[in-house]
């Protein structure tokens, strides 16, 4: 089918929750070979949460392969909370599985936040990271925000953008991030949820190249988390301490090699942050995937991937 070029499904031979000890239960599971080589699956939005498909770009015969929830989302716990939640809470969280799990260094897999989040850990950690297969590169700069909440992709889809933005008030259209993080931290459900589903289906509509041109809708308790975790961390920049941190501090892991996966067409990541990136790592094998968008899903982006892992 669609997605012949994937790993055939794997069940997973552990499946816990790890208790991060300020109120955070996070759901871990690893599938593949348990004497593997291990490989941590960081998942996007932030809030997006991880799926059975992630699973499949690795050859369960080579990998041992681990997925979490990152904090709030999927079926870590409390759901779509954002108390102590934050960046450097999740580069803890990775390490605190790493040390579970008794891994002594591992290769980060992370698309769009995902590739953020490997990003910041393996700056953190340098040491505990063999390899970085990123996707969708998000630097979580000034830039790339405007270019998604301020009118940028909104000139590709404008029918989406004027459905994103007249949500709100007109007054409020100068900041769309501040004006949705009212709304989707209101304590009213059904504000919360409604603004919610606009939010995570302006995202939808622009991940895929093939787009239908209008945004699905998907389940609300899904779209909450996804879009008030997504809003907690772009209202606050990612928690970085200043624009341009990521590529400010590369540095750090310009010894560490890298392949980057890019869609030429990804409206909501745009290649040139990877292409950036690509420039500060020395090692880095940048594979720019011709007629792709943003979206895991892609068949062009999974190839590449499935084959990057293939050649680790």
């Amino acid at each position: 089918g669609a997605l012949s070029y994937l790993y055939p499904p794997v069940e997973p031979f552990d499946q816990r929750f790890l208790d991060t000890g300020d109120g955070h239960r996070l759901y871990v599971e690893q599938c593949g070979n348990p004497r593997g080589v291990p490989v941590i699956v960081l998942h996007g939005g932030p809030g997006g949460g991880c799926s059975p498909m992630m699973r499949r770009f690795f050859d369960p015969r080579h990998y041992r392969i681990v997925l979490f929830d990152q904090r709030g989302c999927g079926r870590s716990q409390p759901h779509a909370s954002v108390e102590a939640n934050t960046t450097w809470h999740l580069v803890a969280d990775i390490e605190r599985i790493r040390a579970a799990l008794g891994i002594d260094a591992w290769i980060l897999f992370g698309g769009s936040w995902g590739a953020t989040l490997a990003l910041v850990y393996a700056i953190s950690h340098p040491d505990r990271v063999r390899h970085m297969a990123l996707r969708g590169v998000f630097l979580m700069t000034q830039a790339e925000l405007d270019w998604f909440y301020a009118g940028g992709a909104g000139q590709f889809f404008p029918e989406a953008w004027a459905r994103l933005s007249g949500a709100v008030p007109e007054a409020e259209r100068g900041d769309l991030i501040a004006a949705y993080h009212r709304r989707l931290f209101s304590g009213d459900m059904g504000e919360e949820v409604a603004f919610a589903r606009i939010w995570a289906g302006w995202e939808n509509m622009l991940a895929s190249i093939d787009t239908p041109g209008v945004g699905g809708e998907g389940p609300g308790g899904y779209a909450r988390a996804f879009a008030r975790l997504e809003n907690h961390y772009f209202v606050r920049k990612g928690f970085l301490e200043r624009d341009g941190w990521i590529l400010d501090e590369a540095r750090r892991i310009a010894h560490l090699p890298a392949t980057i996966v890019q869609g030429r067409y990804d409206m909501v990541c745009p290649p040139a942050a990877a292409w950036r990136l690509a420039q500060r790592l020395p090692r880095a094998d940048l594979r720019l995937v011709p007629l792709a968008g943003h979206a895991l899903s892609e068949p062009g982006i999974g190839i590449e991937l499935v084959r990057a892992m293939d050649g680790i």
